[in-house]
């Protein structure tokens, strides 16, 4: 069973071969349990089932030129999508700090303005 938790179910492929109930998990154990049987050792056992399934069948893969980006994908999407987080809000709280006002409505904001002053002080 400790080898079946570190082996990839092929069909579910989020669960391993002791989780799973696929035909294919239920021949991979009893796989697994004919080469225990016959005196194949753990290590030996996983190289055969990478040897015929690819690093894909182990649950945790090796940190490989190939398995690169099963490692790293995530923390990239995680800092690519914060960055763009960032760059949004920036973006955001610019506009909102900074309205642009045309000539016009410059002047009527002023004007406005004065004539708040002049009624506060009479």
């Amino acid at each position: 069973m400790q080898l079946a938790s570190e082996l990839r179910c092929l069909v579910c492929q989020n669960q391993t071969i002791a989780d799973s109930n696929a035909d294919l998990a239920v021949d991979l154990r009893n796989e697994i349990r004919e080469k225990i049987e016959s005196g194949m050792s753990d290590a030996e056992i996983k190289d055969f089932m990478v040897a015929r399934y690819g690093d894909f069948v182990l649950y945790r893969p090796p940190l490989k030129n190939t398995t690169l980006f099963l490692w790293v994908g995530p923390f990239l999407l995680l800092a690519v999508g914060g960055g763009i987080l960032y760059v949004a809000l920036k973006q955001r709280r610019q506009r909102v700090a900074e309205p642009e006002l045309s000539h016009d409505e410059q002047a009527l904001a002023e004007s406005l303005l004065q004539t708040d002053q002049t009624k506060e002080t009479t």
